[in-house]
């Protein structure tokens, strides 16, 4: 039986690790924690939305982030401090900008197909993760984010996504809860929400139930192409240990550009900062107050989800800081203020504060395949997407691995 290693055990490592396993692999997944899903995948957005597939490798990005440079509770957030990684990262990005509307509609196909995955995956292992099948609404207070709203909406349309223009009064009556006007909106009835760490978390004991075996906190210091497999050392509580592999999948977040580097690969990933807040909905009034259809504000860059009868999970911003997990008042306090705004009677006083950075490459479209070495592979680099997009860059990979199992065979 082909032996596979696969590092992380975020969304990625763990819906990759499913997907090969029951293909018969062998699969070992290392992570450096003590669980899965305790970074990146811990309490991110919830939503898993094709309706927002719309890369960011556009001028209108690039002119926004000059204009917030200096704003701290900007939704884009660039530390002004240069480093080689950031400066040839935006420069890749930039370069990406003409290729905008191809990826957009590349990667929105993508979290079409990925839908069905993630949920064939949930019902084949018995996965509760508090989804709610509601649709995703954006909204919008500003006429120049409709307008370019409706633009976007051409390219999900190729895609083959139907998301539909809603007036003012449909958002009112799509989402009776909140309690500001709007412009107006469009909604996506077939996108829905849920609990990353729950769904994580439940699929990584399915894994172990089919034989895949799990180092947790193992701090992996090398690995070595043998020309034959892969060789990874690895120190946890067991002391020093070693063990040959028939293939590797690097499923590490912003940890992937390290490992790729050891790989004889070049994968440009930076951590781009994404901060939550989880609101305890304590008293009957806020559970009332609180929304169940996702929403999405797309000028201040913040979703919504709820994630049961009492927690409403508030999501956004961008900060390009390095690998710094610092939680800041002053980027949490706009996604609060922003709950007191849109959904006055919710009570903040009991809401809990997350920070995860987000693998981001220039492309903003995901690092899936094969890595120059026999026997490396890619699934990481998917942003802000990489929970709508796990199941389905999952069963890519363990096609790739497949291929080539069957090309050594012939």
């Amino acid at each position: 039986m082909t032996h596979i290693a696969v590092i992380g055990a975020g969304i990625t490592g763990i819906t990759t690790a499913y997907a090969l396993a029951r293909r018969g692999y062998d699969v070992s997944v290392f992570d450096r924690n003590r669980y899965a899903a305790m970074e990146t995948s811990f309490a991110n957005g919830g939503q898993l939305s094709a309706s927002n597939a719309e890369v960011w490798t556009r001028w209108g990005t690039i002119f926004k982030g000059l204009k917030w440079m200096l704003k701290s509770d900007a939704p884009l957030l660039v530390n002004p401090r240069p480093s080689w990684h950031k400066l040839s990262w935006m420069a890749e990005f930039m370069g990406n900008i003409p290729h905008y509307e191809a990826h957009t509609i590349e990667t929105t196909r993508l979290a079409i197909a990925a839908r069905q995955h993630l949920l064939d995956f949930a019902a084949e292992v018995g996965v509760d993760f508090d989804c709610e099948q509601r649709g995703i609404l954006h909204v919008y207070k500003k006429q120049s984010e409709f307008d370019h709203a409706r633009r976007v909406n051409t390219l999900l349309a190729k895609a083959g996504l139907d998301r539909r223009e809603v007036s003012a009064d449909e958002v009112q009556r799509l989402e009776p809860a909140l309690k500001t006007d709007t412009l107006g909106g469009f909604y996506t009835e077939s996108d829905f929400t849920g609990d990353i760490h729950r769904y994580t978390r439940a699929l990584s004991d399915g894994c172990a139930r089919m034989g895949v075996t799990f180092h947790y906190k193992a701090d992996v210091s090398d690995i070595h192409h043998t020309g034959t497999g892969i060789r990874i050392d690895w120190h946890s509580g067991d002391g020093d240990q070693q063990q040959h592999f028939d293939g590797i999948v690097v499923c590490a977040g912003v940890g992937s550009r390290a490992i790729a580097a050891k790989l004889g690969d070049r994968v440009n990933i930076y951590p781009v900062k994404g901060y939550s807040i989880t609101v305890n909905l304590d008293d009957g009034a806020s559970q009332a107050a609180a929304p169940w259809v996702s929403l999405l504000d797309d000028e201040a860059k913040i979703v919504t989800s709820r994630l049961g009868r009492k927690r409403f999970r508030i999501a956004g911003t961008a900060e390009f800081n390095g690998y710094n997990l610092d939680i800041r008042d002053d980027r949490i306090r706009p996604l609060r203020d922003w709950c007191e705004t849109f959904f006055p009677d919710v009570s903040t006083e009991h809401c809990v504060p997350w920070a995860g950075l987000r693998p981001m490459l220039p492309s903003m479209m995901p690092k899936v395949g094969p890595g120059a070495k026999p026997g490396v592979y890619y699934n990481t680099g998917h942003g802000h997407l990489g929970w709508t997009l796990s199941a389905a860059t999952a069963q890519a990979t363990a096609d790739f691995v497949d291929v080539a199992r069957m090309k050594n065979a012939a």
